[in-house]
């Protein structure tokens, strides 16, 4: 494989982006750039599409896979939310002073 075939694969993992969800308790996404804050309640990822905030009840990290981009969340899962990106700066720095 030479350089440019393995640039757009590079490419085209980065940009995928799937949320599945299981009885409302088990959420699998991918194309996560990175984990910004979380707790049991609420958590911020940074996503090939922008920020996404899940939030609800007992929450846990189950799996953080940085090479692939995958996050496994299980919990009581409320609400799952993008922030448009006008909103991403106010966002981020909002929850980088809660969680400080």
């Amino acid at each position: 494989m030479n350089y440019y075939e393995n640039r757009e694969n590079i490419t085209r993992v980065e940009t995928d982006h799937t949320v599945k969800m299981n009885n409302r308790k088990d959420l699998e996404i991918t194309g996560v750039k990175e984990v910004d804050s979380f707790d049991n309640e609420e958590f911020l990822l940074e996503t090939v599409m922008g920020y996404l905030i899940i939030r609800g009840e007992n929450l846990q990290l189950k799996n953080l896979d940085v090479s692939e981009g995958s996050v496994i969340i299980k919990g009581k899962i409320y609400e799952l939310s993008y922030v448009d990106e006008q909103q991403q700066e106010k966002a981020k720095g909002f929850f980088s002073k809660l969680f400080r």
